[in-house]
């Protein structure tokens, strides 16, 4: 079964998409048919297939998360204990609760079976730059 681990740097929160990436390491298996898993290696980011249009999509998606979960200095997260890699280190970790680890998606014709706009995304959830680890997996 073919693998790859892709290695994305971020800078930030924030949504990078990696689908050409993808797109490229399912061709060059020459697989016409399967099941990809991808798979990030991370408590603090998760993955999204997103738009990937219309940038205002992601900077929506952006605000609504930093609203829903706000960093653990805000006063109303003051009940969060675990604050020792910072204050955006637990809510990255709700935020990962919250989405996903992992996504499967159809190889149909040797092509990912993604909609005319869907991207896939590493979704960064802590402020500083990290290099993050994501598996690629194609099973038939």
């Amino acid at each position: 079964m073919p693998q790859k681990i892709v290695s994305i740097s971020t800078t930030g929160q924030g949504l990078y998409e990696f689908t050409a990436e993808v797109a490229s390491f399912v061709r060059a298996t020459g697989a016409g048919e399967g099941l990809l898993t991808v798979f990030v290696r991370h408590t603090s980011c998760s993955l999204l297939i997103q738009e990937n249009a219309d940038p205002d999509v992601r900077t929506d998606l952006n605000a609504f998360f930093r609203r829903l979960v706000p960093p653990a200095s805000d006063a109303s997260m003051r009940w969060i204990v675990h604050t020792t890699e910072g204050p955006d280190d637990m809510p990255a970790h709700i935020k990962a609760a919250l989405t996903q680890v992992s996504i499967g998606i159809p190889v149909v014709g040797g092509r990912l079976a993604l909609g005319t706009w869907q991207g896939i995304y590493l979704f960064e959830h802590r402020d500083r730059p990290h290099r993050r680890e994501v598996v690629l997996h194609l099973g038939g």
